[in-house]
């Protein structure tokens, strides 16, 4: 860099950090600042952020090669991310990808030379209802076709700015299909506020102990008991967090709430605040969703005009509660409520070692209370209307209503809201299914259902999920199901155990062997005794559900790997003669000795 060059660098730098209150709990949001002017985090950029946020540069590096959107060297002007879910792949992403590399002449995964463009994969944008879709410089684009494949090519040959675009490619659309409490009935902004005002936080938090309301982000634990924990917790100050990285694949009901509903979210994290004795809130927005950010931030200056946040809520006196949103950069461990509050700290999203929980040492080892999405916006709704009116759905184990975000081979994909014991037959025949092998419930990290299993209902006594329902018919082949799962977990694995670092990948390697015919029976033992490992010593949840894929189809859908078997002998994964290759070119060497018998 050039002394002018350095200087402008360190002049930027200061002032997002100083718009950031020299805070290193607002690493990542600085980071992305960064990279937004610069187009990557450079050394020379980790040195200035480290020096003015007073952070070593090393952990500043350590936080950039984390994310899987921050980058140390530049990508394309416009830089382009396909959704790689196995929906939008369903759904033509592949030829669609491999038409905008011939189009711009770029080769998927680099930089073109003239550094204009740059195309590659990510995981799950959040959109297989309208997909294909794809990530431009961070902002949503979806319904993909080749003629809009065709037009983007222009666009970028011409260098049109993005917010020139038409606007009808980046419309992002609610799709609900099916209301009930959550969605069908009506809401006034504040109602829950003031029913808890005039309440009283205890009756408040009686009313979400009537109501059975359990977390709806797949764990299920009952809210009440979460925040009466946290409520009891000494601490110094108490925090409410929102989840909202939603990066299970096949997930977007979240998605919608933000979209449409964000005031009964916020309205749902206040009235927790106000029951736990919480003055700051934080949403974690995942990165895929940065295009809804200057919407909720408008959306949240207004709940502050309207005395619905800030000093005095309502005015009560000693009432004080606000939210600031936090951008994720990219990362699905993120979506685990540890490493999301290590990522909220501006560290890198590692899953903390479990007691003490979050409720009891959570954001800055004060009591928190993480929730989702849809869990902070039913607790509104019970505010308004009392326990008794959510508990009277559902079924007794799992009180009230579940969003399910259904896509995949159906007539109508979008987000459908039913009471807790609908089988899964009924969901297919209401969202248009028709000859259906099996469907993915829980996203990559839940189980598989084949046909004989429709009868079964989603609800904490049987088939429990966040959301996710992916339909597959019998023209699909499931092992490519299972590839992308596995590629999706080998890509997503935070490093930080064994088990899962490296598990990952070999049970990765091992389903592509199978699929690319080289497969053995040996091979099949070796994916159930390499998945009951990673199960019993894997440090989080993502290494303990990533052989799910695995392990479903391999006791509900054999015949999808017999027939792919190559013979009954065993064949080695790695060829070491082959990988000789390159040692015997260096030295010039190929005769016979220079090669494995």
């Amino acid at each position: 860099m050039t002394d002018t060059q350095t200087v402008d660098l360190e002049r930027f730098v200061a002032g997002v950090v100083e718009r950031y209150g020299h805070d290193p709990m607002n690493l990542l949001q600085v980071l992305r600042d960064v990279q937004d002017r610069y187009a990557c985090i450079s050394d020379e950029a980790a040195a200035a952020v480290g020096q003015a946020m007073q952070i070593a540069p090393m952990h500043v590096q350590c936080v950039v090669d984390f994310y899987s959107f921050l980058h140390r060297t530049p990508r394309g002007r416009y830089d382009v991310l396909f959704s790689d879910n196995i929906v939008d792949r369903m759904l033509g992403k592949d030829a669609l990808m491999a038409q905008l590399c011939e189009r711009l002449a770029v080769t998927p995964g680099e930089t073109r030379t003239d550094g204009r463009v740059s195309i590659d994969n990510t995981s799950c944008t959040g959109m297989p209802d309208q997909g294909p879709a794809m990530l431009v410089n961070g902002w949503a684009l979806t319904h993909l076709t080749p003629a809009r494949i065709d037009t983007i090519a222009d666009l970028i040959d011409r260098e049109v700015p993005l917010v020139k675009w038409p606007g009808i490619y980046c419309e992002v659309e609610d799709n609900v299909r099916r209301r009930d409490l959550l969605l069908g009935e009506p809401y006034i902004d504040g109602s829950a506020l003031r029913a808890v005002t005039q309440r009283g936080p205890e009756a408040a938090l009686d009313e979400m102990m009537a109501s059975g309301l359990r977390g709806l982000g797949g764990a299920g634990f009952k809210t009440a008991s979460k925040w009466a924990l946290s409520r009891q917790a000494e601490g110094h100050e108490h925090f409410v967090v929102c989840n909202a990285d939603e990066g299970e694949p096949g997930t977007f009901k979240d998605r919608v709430l933000l979209q449409s509903h964000a005031n009964l979210v916020f309205e749902g994290m206040a009235v927790c605040a106000r029951v736990v004795g919480a003055r700051r809130g934080f949403v974690y927005l995942r990165g895929e969703y940065r295009y809804m950010l200057d919407l909720l931030q408008i959306t949240l200056a207004q709940r502050r005009r309207a005395g619905l946040l800030g000093r005095g809520i309502l005015g009560v006196e000693g009432f004080d509660f606000d939210i600031e949103i936090h951008l994720g950069a990219g990362a699905y461990i993120c979506g685990e409520e540890s490493a999301l509050l290590e990522s909220l700290e501006g560290k890198r999203g590692v899953p903390r070692k479990r007691p003490p929980f979050p409720v009891t040492r959570g954001h800055h080892n004060e009591p928190t209370v993480v929730n989702n999405v849809e869990t902070f916006a039913a607790a509104a709704k019970i505010a308004v209307n009392g326990g008794a009116w959510w508990a009277a759905r559902g079924t007794e184990q799992s009180p009230g209503t579940k969003l399910l975000s259904v896509s995949g081979d159906c007539a109508r994909p979008g987000v459908y809201e039913y009471p807790f014991g609908v089988t899964v037959r009924q969901v297919l025949e209401d969202c248009g299914a028709r000859d259906t092998q099996a469907v993915q419930i829980a996203g990559p990290a839940g189980h598989l259902v084949p046909e004989r299993e429709f009868d079964r209902r989603i609800a904490h006594e049987d088939i429990i999920t966040g959301g996710s329902f992916m339909v597959f018919d019998r023209g699909r082949d499931l092992l490519d199901v299972v590839r992308n799962f596995a590629g999706f977990f080998r890509h997503e694995s935070c490093g930080f155990c064994t088990p899962c670092r490296v598990g990952t990948t070999l049970m990765r390697d091992l389903v592509e062997k199978v699929a690319g015919g080289h497969g053995t029976p040996y091979d099949l033992q070796e994916m159930k005794h390499l998945g009951k490992v990673m199960k019993q010593a894997s440090h989080c949840g993502l290494g303990l559900t990533a052989p799910n894929p695995v392990l479903d189809t391999l006791d509900k859908f054999p015949e999808i790997w017999a027939g792919r078997l190559k013979s009954r002998d065993f064949e080695p994964a790695f060829d070491l003669d082959a990988a000789l290759a390159e040692s015997r070119a260096l030295t010039g060497r190929d005769d016979v000795h220079a090669h494995l018998g």
